[in-house]
């Protein structure tokens, strides 16, 4: 029954294959080669005041100016965005983008190893380019994700990627990102997590001790290996918990192994607050749109976390990744429900851009239009916070994006249907 089972799984993801490479995927954009200017649009670089009526250069794949007087070399090809609103790539920091396309079907997932303790496994050598989530994404801005591995208590190694690109070693921005841990209800799991960190720390000082070409090369082991990053706080540990004891009890632990710390998920950091800015660890929010976790919890608990952690001064940003990867295309709308609840509509757009960018480590390179950083950004046809709004346009590293996806197409041929339907 077992290989009739897998024999059918095997069928089923021959055939979805076969149906994808028939529709086609978007082809990746080319790079930039000549300079790209956007003009007229309101400009909101995130890290200053927006630029109405204003002038976006880039070149070679890079920001090279803007403002409301930018003066434009003679070979520039213009792009008029009056009316519309240019703003950074969004930024989705926690998502299995590229590890999973349909959950029920387990030929499609790629996104846990088996065992418990797995910190050299690497999520970006396992991305599929050829993804129809990834298009889906970039419909709705998201131009850059986390992408991440889940299962045991050490899941592995998280990637930084952009949506665009003909393998993961394109797609790469931050080949490895963070080490993830899933924080346990239960004490021996915790154990399992201690006894891990405490085994690398006695790799770590073997190496030192023998140096790198002596009788610790012997014994190399790749997963101690994978986690000396993480001990000399090079690499950050993104640690997933939701409820208060299981937050105090993640901050405990990065403290006493003094490693840098994220918290994923969240949704009691509110009262942990004071505790996590004592320690400056920031906290990547698992979305917004969420169920209460408890029956006397207020409706909109969940709605209210961000603007409660930002009038506690700790930092944070947004993900989609309470819906899974078909929605990460709805990260807007997400902060736009934060803002409904209290957070301030700027605040509002950086936790899903440049603080996105920030806690995952590419603030230098993403999250704002500012002169130096990449030319990954979008045109929109509105506030890209309302609903109604439209992603016009995209580029990433100066590439034109193709918006074009599943979705979109599926839209577009039931619409024919009920055409004929009428006439």
């Amino acid at each position: 029954m077992k290989q009739i089972q897998r024999t059918l799984a095997l069928a089923a993801a021959a055939l979805l294959l076969c149906a994808s490479t028939a529709r086609g995927n978007p082809i990746p954009g080319k790079p930039q080669n000549h300079p790209v200017a956007l003009v007229g649009g309101t400009i909101h670089p995130v890290d200053g005041p927006d630029i109405p009526e204003g002038t976006l250069l880039f070149v070679k794949g890079k920001i090279a100016a803007l403002g409301k007087d930018v003066k434009l070399p003679e070979d520039v090809h213009v792009i008029d965005v009056k009316g519309k609103h240019v703003y950074p790539g969004l930024i989705d920091p926690d998502t299995e983008l590229g590890l999973v396309e349909i959950p029920s079907v387990r030929a499609t997932r790629d996104f846990e190893e088996v065992g418990a303790i797995n910190p050299n496994v690497k999520a970006i050598v396992s991305v599929n380019p050829e993804s129809e989530l990834i298009p889906v994404g970039r419909s709705g801005g998201v131009l850059t994700a986390l992408t991440a591995p889940r299962g045991g208590a050490i899941s592995g190694l998280s990637a930084v990627i952009s949506l665009d690109g003909w393998t993961w070693e394109e797609m790469a921005v931050l080949p490895v990102a963070g080490l993830h841990v899933r924080w346990p209800f239960r004490g021996d799991d915790a154990k399992a997590i201690e006894d891990a960190f405490a085994t690398a720390r006695a790799y770590q000082a073997a190496r030192q001790a023998n140096g790198e070409n002596g009788a610790a090369a012997a014994a190399f082991d790749s997963r101690w290996e994978a986690m000396l990053p993480v001990l000399k706080r090079e690499l950050p540990v993104l640690i997933s918990a939701e409820e208060i004891g299981q937050i105090e009890s993640a901050v405990a632990f990065a403290v006493r192994q003094e490693v840098r710390a994220i918290i994923v998920g969240g949704y009691d950091v509110p009262l942990c607050a004071p505790l996590l800015k004592k320690h400056d660890i920031p906290v990547i929010l698992a979305g917004v749109h969420r169920l209460p976790l408890r029956r006397d919890d207020d409706y909109d608990a969940a709605f209210t976390v961000a603007a409660k952690l930002h009038a506690a001064g700790v930092k944070f940003c947004l993900s989609s990744s309470d819906r899974g990867n078909a929605n990460v295309r709805n990260l807007p709308h997400h902060a736009a429900t934060a803002v409904a609840y209290g957070l301030p509509p700027e605040e509002g757009l950086k936790a899903i851009t440049l603080s996105a960018a920030e806690i995952l480590g590419v603030g230098d390179r993403l999250g704002s239009l500012t002169v130096g950083k990449d030319a990954t950004l979008i045109v929109a046809d509105g506030d890209i916070l309302e609903l109604s709004t439209h992603v016009e346009q995209a580029f990433i590293q100066g590439k034109p994006v193709d918006l074009s996806d599943r979705q979109k197409t599926l839209y577009e041929k039931y619409q024919e249907k009920y055409r004929r339907l009428e006439k």
